[in-house]
């Protein structure tokens, strides 16, 4: 494209418009893709144009910091309905069998919202009362993951963004006094006698967020709530709360102590850019501030965390017991603590919604793109050849293959996909029940726990790398993917080891 064509086409309102601000070569991109799957059809066939669409939307789920998936997705999803490659009973039928997941989505998230006082508790609690870097880190990691297991890991990670985005504001005012909000990763109004403290802080946090990133990963692989494919996974199987749990627990239990331990030794010999720790007059300003803010708790705000602690026993016992479908558990949470904690007013309830929704919508369109796979039947020969198989080289295939999938793309579509598949083939009878609980538990492990390689897999590492306190902490997506490097190969080696021996 010339300079003139692409000025030309700059100004142009409809191509400003069409994907806001996403770069020019990516708005490109998916058009290209628009164009050449008609094109492909008529030449190739559906079953090749099928693969296609399935590797071009992956790329939107890859791409996801230059636009959100959900827009060119699904206007790829649009477009396999008017090609044929599938159709919308098909859809339908799909996104009819992951209803409890989107149920989990939208009223979990939400309920989690309301308990978010209690949790930004626990996490202020646990930066000023533990000095020791090495046991905060543990501890950072190890509440994160014992959350995640039971609410939602996305939540968790938020609640966590707030906590340091909120200590790192206070900081700021005395770094930078009378600098305004909107400059706050601006270093230039800082007093030179903070700027070392300042980096230092910014280090810490980054080693904080990391290690708790990571524990939402370890205890969100372990239960049917902890991320959103692990309910889809266990409907499939037939498996409730506690059985999930029982069935993952060869795999994600060493997995989980292979994890702290990495936390542990990371600060200890202060590698990959850990082992930071909060210089004192940070830490000073940091303990002053939540004096401050005890002294201004009232009664009532006392009265909001014991609700909110109820809330979160009965969440618990309601799960571990299976009373009702998860996500009415969560519309239950939600009357419980709005009711007792005096939120009535229609648009107080709004926000809780917000942060759910746009990925409920988007899972919605990675069924579209599973209706395909369903309708071509695309992965039917790549289960067939695993399905040939020795049995004791099965799970370890599925795991490789959902991790490799996973560290690039969204690890519920990837879920979604091969547990689909698996459920197929064991309905014809190709393989045994044995086989299916075995190939299940590889499947759940296999998406989990390798995708905390890279942002795109892990829902919560995108949130925080997308998050306004990532640029403040400097933390970039090369620097996140360094950093969680150890605990890929760590993790994901010991997730591989316990799948192909401990389970069999």
């Amino acid at each position: 494209m010339t300079d003139a064509a692409r000025s030309q086409l700059s100004t142009n309102p409809y191509w400003t418009n069409f994907l806001g601000h996403s770069p020019e070569w990516y708005k490109l991109t998916i058009i290209g893709f628009l164009i050449l799957n008609p094109i492909a059809l008529f030449l190739l066939g559906p079953y090749i144009t099928g693969w296609m669409l399935v590797l071009e939307f992956i790329f939107t789920l890859a791409m996801a910091l230059k636009c959100y998936p959900l827009q060119p997705g699904g206007l790829l999803a649009i477009e396999a309905l008017f090609l044929g490659l599938t159709d919308a009973h098909t859809v339908f039928h799909e996104v009819e069998g992951g209803f409890q997941v989107i149920l989990l989505l939208i009223f979990m998230v939400a309920g989690i919202y309301f308990m978010k006082d209690l949790l930004l508790f626990i996490f202020t609690k646990l930066l000023i009362k533990v000095r020791n870097k090495i046991a905060l880190s543990f501890l950072f990691s190890f509440v994160a993951a014992f959350l995640s297991a039971f609410l939602d890991a996305l939540t968790v990670t938020a609640v966590i963004i707030s906590v340091a985005g909120g200590f790192y504001a206070v900081y700021r005012q005395v770094a930078a006094p009378g600098a305004g909000e909107h400059d706050a990763s601006d270093d230039s109004a800082v007093d030179e006698i903070h700027r070392e403290d300042l980096e230092g802080f910014r280090a810490f946090l980054r080693n904080l967020m990391m290690h708790a990133a990571v524990g939402t990963a370890l205890g969100g692989v372990m239960t049917t709530v902890g991320e959103p494919q692990n309910l889809l996974i266990s409907e499939r199987m037939g498996w409730e709360f506690i059985e999930f749990f029982l069935r993952m627990a060869p795999v994600t239990l060493p997995v989980f102590a292979v994890g702290l331990l990495t936390c542990i030794l990371l600060e200890v010999f202060r590698v990959f850019s850990y082992g930071a720790k909060i210089p004192q007059p940070v830490f000073q300003v940091l303990q002053d501030f939540d004096a401050g803010e005890n002294a201004k708790r009232t009664s009532r705000d006392n009265a909001k965390l014991v609700v909110q602690a109820l809330a979160g026993l009965f969440l618990v016992v309601a799960l571990a017991l299976h009373l009702i479908a998860v996500g009415l558990v969560g519309l239950s949470i939600i009357v419980l603590q709005t009711a007792f904690n005096g939120v009535v007013e229609e648009h107080d309830l709004g926000p809780a919604f917000h942060e759910a929704l746009p990925f409920t919508a988007l899972l919605c369109v990675f069924f579209g793109i599973v209706a395909v796979i369903a309708s071509q039947q695309l992965f039917q020969p790549v289960i067939e050849y695993v399905l040939t198989l020795p049995l004791s080289q099965q799970p370890g295939m599925f795991y490789i293959a959902n991790g490799v999938l996973s560290a690039i793309s969204d690890n519920v579509f990837v879920a979604t996909v091969y547990i689909n598949e698996v459920r197929n083939a064991f309905d014809a009878g190709t393989i045994t029940r044995e086989q299916f609980d075995l190939l299940g538990v590889a499947i759940n492990t296999g998406t989990n726990i390798p995708s905390v390689a890279t942002p795109n897999g892990q829902a919560a590492f995108l949130f925080l790398l997308t998050s306004s306190l990532a640029p403040l902490i400097r933390l970039s997506y090369g620097r996140m993917v360094f950093m969680a490097l150890p605990y890929t190969i760590t993790m994901g080696i010991t997730g591989w080891l316990a799948v192909q021996y401990i389970l069999l």
